[in-house]
């Protein structure tokens, strides 16, 4: 008995052992599941708060638009242009509320950024503008004489030479690396960006270009009635023949007894066959036996030169004023609106320093031309060197140098003019009388008369109007020099 009641004891706690074993497993079991339920659930709250936090950040966080690109590639030293940006908020533009920073220097190769921000409450919204400056310019070859060549017949392919200039590096032509193939040449740079030009030079031999005939005093020269036209000539050049001048044919119809328009025409052809033709007017004019110019030196100058033009008005002659740079600019004016011919004689009429040099005579001859035409609007052409053509006194500063200058103001383009009929008003002739009869004395209906007055003496302002009557009452015309006027020479003595 006391067997069974122990082991029904045994079984018993047993029992009660298991089912509370059983109990706590399963209020373990209920509590964990709570547990994940609470997890569950905060979670969801998370989440959702972390939603509404981002639907209202994006509600309320301001918005920026970025015009054109937000990443680009500028040239260096090109042009940085701010393009700016749109932004808004709840609807409303606020791009003046936009705060920019940041700078572009396109003088300086790198990465530049450019900020925009705005601020809207508790939110800001930031974007960049990503600006980078490279050297993208490819460097510039220039060839010499161009990307065409044409090399004389017989000659040999001589480089006329190039430069490489490139933006960011300057000066790179010792870069430049050259080649040819046959008739090609190839010139090829790099710069430090590894931008690369290539240019072909292509040579041909051959010779299309014509001969080039210059016409000695212009295209069109003067002539007279009985004298005997004398060409002034030509000067022929050629690109490839050397020897051409030869070849010049000259073909002319001139009749120098009567008056007219006559054409000289000029033709040469080179060894190519390349033919250069032109074409000179000669006027024949009627002969200027009996024309009287009036030609005055050293004006103006108030006082004499105001009034010898009211006397040429008086009589309705027009004469010729070879100015220098002295006295007023109305005076020059004036003579040139009334008609008269306004000629250069100097600016300084200093002999040591305007005989010194031919530099220095036509310095000097560039100063009172450059006063004459500020003043008539006209490029004067007709000159009188300072003692005449034939003055010796420019001996003594350089020897030869008149028979220089006589050729080289040709040259130039301009006309010189001595005098065949001299007033005497230079010296030794101080009165009026004496200009008088000294000038009318040596007057001549068998030639040109081509007087020399000086229009700063007040006796040969007084004498004026007396020889104008008396070349009125001996049948003498007046004129003024001009370009048909046949030039007056004296003889060169140095």
């Amino acid at each position: 008995m006391e067997q069974e009641k122990e082991k029904k004891k045994i079984n018993n706690d047993e029992f009660y052992t298991k089912t509370h074993r059983f109990a706590l497993l399963a209020n373990e079991e209920i509590t964990e599941d709570k547990n994940k339920k609470r997890i569950v659930l905060i979670l969801f709250i998370g989440v959702l708060i972390l939603f509404l936090l981002v639907i209202l950040k994006v509600i309320f966080t301001p918005n920026i638009i970025i015009n054109g690109k937000t990443k680009y590639i500028i040239n260096y030293k090109g042009k940085y242009k701010e393009l700016g940006v749109v932004a808004s908020y709840l609807g409303k533009d606020i791009t003046d509320d936009v705060v920019r920073s940041g700078a572009v220097n396109t003088k300086k190769i790198g990465d530049y950024k450019i900020k925009y921000q705005v601020k809207k409450g508790m939110f800001t919204k930031t974007v960049f503008r990503i600006v980078k400056v490279r050297d993208i310019e490819k460097p510039k070859i220039k060839l010499e004489q161009g990307k065409n060549v044409m090399v004389c017949p017989g000659d040999e392919y001589k480089e006329p030479g190039y430069i490489a200039v490139d933006n960011y590096d300057g000066d790179i032509t010792k870069k430049v690396k050259t080649s040819h193939e046959d008739n090609k040449y190839i010139y090829e740079v790099t710069d430090s960006s590894n931008n690369k030009t290539k240019v072909v030079r292509t040579v041909t031999k051959g010779d299309k270009e014509a001969p080039k005939i210059t016409l000695k005093e212009g295209d069109k020269v003067y002539s007279y009635v009985g004298a005997t036209f004398v060409d002034p000539g030509v000067e022929v050049t050629d690109n490839c023949d050397k020897d051409i001048a030869s070849k010049v044919k000259i073909s002319n119809g001139i009749d120098n007894n009567k008056t007219g328009i006559y054409k000289v025409t000029y033709i040469v052809t080179d060894a190519s066959g390349n033919k250069t033709e032109v074409t000179r007017e000669v006027e024949v004019l009627e002969s200027g036996n009996g024309v009287i110019y009036l030609t005055f030196d050293d004006g103006p100058k108030e006082g004499t030169t105001d009034v010898i033009l009211d006397i040429l008005k008086q009589y309705n002659v027009k004469a010729t004023f070879f100015v220098i740079n002295t006295g007023p600019d109305s005076l020059i004016k004036r003579e040139f609106d009334e008609g008269h011919t306004v000629a250069l004689h100097s600016a300084t009429h200093d002999y040591a320093y305007v005989y010194s040099s031919v530099d220095n005579y036509f310095q000097d001859l560039t100063t009172i031309s450059n006063r004459v035409e500020k003043i008539t609007g006209q490029k004067a052409m007709f000159i009188r060197f300072p003692g005449g053509s034939s003055n010796t006194v420019s001996r003594k500063y350089s020897p030869g140098i008149m028979s220089t200058l006589s050729n080289e103001v040709h040259n130039r383009g301009y006309k010189y003019f001595d005098w065949n009929v001299s007033s005497g008003d230079a010296g030794g002739v101080t009165t009026s009388d004496g200009v008088y009869n000294t000038t009318t004395s040596q007057l001549s209906k068998d030639r040109s008369n081509m007087i020399l007055f000086h229009d700063i003496k007040p006796y040969t302002r007084d004498a004026l109007a007396r020889i104008i009557e008396f070349g009125k009452q001996n049948g003498y015309r007046f004129e003024r020099i001009t370009e048909r006027t046949e030039e007056v020479h004296q003889r060169i003595n140095n």
